[in-house]
């Protein structure tokens, strides 16, 4: 192939390229803009705000809205969601782990018809089981806990198909020098096959971490005092007016915005791990 053609057909590609970022750019911003509105509003008077609303940038900027979150219990409710998605983080990975783990390695009757029934479990909408957690929960004094908001969470289906999954893709033969030199199964999951499942124990982390910290129908059935309302169940509070009158949107969008911080950071975090521990997991299955 020539020069010249080569020159000719890279002209050719350049209104296509340009079109095609055009498009993304367009994309990004439709994107992105509702999260500059967010903040935006949330530096906003509650007039402004009304008169205002699609406007990101607030004709008097102030911190009102900020300053009137430490009087509704705000503090309280972050609080709240930072106990239980510290343990369910934790008692999730570590239980998830361990199933996985059981169901890929350990051989025992009824194997089979467990993993069926976690993928069975997948596949049923969380709604549906909103009224049976509440009995369980009710009969069991647990109503309105701590323990009722943090124990029905600490196992998912989701993050055991994870594990169990990237625990197949590690060849047997790991396990089998340990296994000759008399190490039992705790063992060998702590010391050899859970530091080996890196990439698939962050995606886990933050799963757990997110899918707690947002979890709202679950506390909406697991307790009903204002002590025990976390952020998700609080925001809620806040959009339907039961503190104030109102839109108050400064202070709404303001409440999420704070709400939104600590997911955003442990994503970041994580986020370039994530991404490798992925790409292992595809070369590797």
């Amino acid at each position: 192939m020539s020069a010249a053609t080569t020159t000719r057909r890279r002209r050719r590609a350049r209104p296509t390229t340009i079109l095609f970022y055009v498009a993304l750019v367009v994309v990004a911003a439709i994107y992105i803009y509702p999260f500059i509105l967010q903040i935006g509003t949330s530096f906003k008077t509650d007039g402004d705000s009304t008169y205002n609303p699609l406007n990101p940038f607030p004709t008097n900027p102030t911190t009102a809205a900020y300053q009137t979150l430490t009087t509704v219990d705000f503090p309280l409710w972050f609080w709240n969601s930072t106990i239980v998605t510290f343990f369910v983080t934790i008692g999730r990975v570590l239980l998830c782990s361990a199933a996985g783990y059981a169901l890929s390695r350990l051989k025992f009757g009824g194997r089979k018809v467990v993993l069926a029934a976690i993928l069975a479990v997948m596949a049923v909408p969380g709604v549906v089981l909103l009224i049976p957690k509440f009995l369980i929960l009710n009969q069991l004094g647990m109503y309105n806990t701590y323990s009722a908001m943090i124990i029905p969470l600490l196992w998912d289906a989701t993050g055991i198909f994870i594990m169990k999954q990237y625990f197949d893709t590690i060849p047997p033969s790991v396990e089998e020098a340990a296994r000759i030199d008399g190490a039992g199964v705790f063992r060998r999951f702590w010391f050899i096959m859970l530091p080996m499942a890196g990439p698939a124990l962050i995606t886990l982390t933050v799963f757990a971490f997110q899918g707690s910290w947002n979890e709202f129908t679950h506390m909406i059935v697991a307790r009903s005092s204002a002590e025990t309302n976390t952020l998700t169940t609080g925001v809620a509070a806040l959009t339907t007016g039961q503190f104030g009158s109102g839109n108050r949107y400064p202070l709404k969008l303001a409440a999420a915005l704070v709400m939104t911080i600590p997911v955003a950071v442990v994503y970041f975090i994580f986020q370039r791990k994530l991404v490798r521990g992925q790409g292992a997991g595809a070369v590797k299955g």
